[in-house]
């Protein structure tokens, strides 16, 4: 019988978000000296080590059902975290996680235009609102909107790919052969950079930078928070229905102007903050309903 435990559901992804929304912060202070590139493939290498480590220790061992199932969905998903973690080298953490966590509303509409999925005025009006919200976010300034502005968004997009894909194309798949996929292609992503970017002055322009001491600590500290972060949140969907544990994943919002603001001083300001409450309104919206229309099918 399955566990249902929300609350200490609720507890193990609040954790795992805070952890994220906090070691996230110091890819701003990586940005400074090091480059995309170094970083992704770096970080990749210490958690195959990471995961080698573990797979030794407890013996275990990989099996992969559906090769191209994986390998599209690690390439979607590599690609959102490549465009999120781009993004945090010019802008505030929150706003890059708010494009991030577009995912549901994107989800609705790729279902909707691709499977054909009939959704009432309750679903289309949290989609709107979480537009809103987006634009709040990532510019309360119309003057200032550019095509750039809602570059971060792009990473909600391939995102929910990835989200329908875990469903559609990997559900047979085991979590370790499903986050050691992400992490082969974010390799690529980092080697690909390193191999074709020149010698530029900037976080996504210089290719290869040997890492100093404060670079390796970052490094040490994304490997193992995402590895705690990864197993919090797998834990936490463990113990309730997806529709009731994904909405907490949205508090990683809030631990992430929490944490700019008191660790880099970067205020997000009333109307950003009214935008990410919006993008957590709407996205938990639209998971509550897609699992009252579910119910309700069943029933039928």
């Amino acid at each position: 019988m399955q566990q249902n435990r929300p609350l200490a559901a609720g507890g193990a992804i609040l954790a795992a978000m805070a952890i994220i929304g906090f070691i996230d912060q110091y890819i701003t202070l990586l940005a400074e000296s090091s480059s995309l590139w170094t970083f992704q493939f770096l970080r990749a290498l210490m958690m195959f080590a990471l995961a080698g480590a573990f797979l030794l220790v407890t013996r275990q061992g990989l099996r992969v059902r559906n090769w191209r199932g994986v390998i599209a969905r690690s390439a979607f998903n590599a690609t959102a975290l490549m465009i999120y973690f781009g993004a945090i080298g010019f802008m505030p953490v929150a706003q890059a996680a708010a494009g991030l966590f577009t995912a549901p509303i994107w989800i609705l509409i790729f279902s909707v235009a691709l499977f054909g999925l009939r959704v009432g005025p309750v679903r289309v009006a949290a989609a709107l609102i979480g537009f809103l919200g987006v634009v709040l976010v990532l510019s309360p300034d119309p003057t200032q909107i550019t095509i750039l502005t809602f570059v971060p968004a792009a990473a909600g997009a391939f995102y929910a790919v990835s989200a329908i894909a875990t469903r559609e194309w990997c559900g047979q798949e085991g979590t370790m052969e499903l986050t050691l996929g992400i992490f082969a292609f974010q390799a690529l992503w980092g080697l690909g950079g390193i191999l074709l970017t020149g010698d530029g002055d900037t976080y996504l322009t210089r290719g290869f930078v040997v890492p100093t001491a404060e670079v390796w600590g970052i490094l040490l500290l994304q490997s193992v928070g995402s590895l705690i972060g990864v197993f919090l949140l797998v834990r936490g969907y463990q113990l309730a229905e997806a529709s009731h544990a994904s909405v907490f994943e949205f508090s990683v919002l809030g631990f992430s102007a929490l944490f700019g603001w008191l660790l880099l001083g970067q205020g997000t300001g009333p109307l950003g903050l009214l935008g990410l409450a919006l993008i957590s309104f709407a996205g938990s919206l639209i998971a509550l309903r897609g699992r009252d229309d579910a119910a309700e099918a069943t029933a039928r």
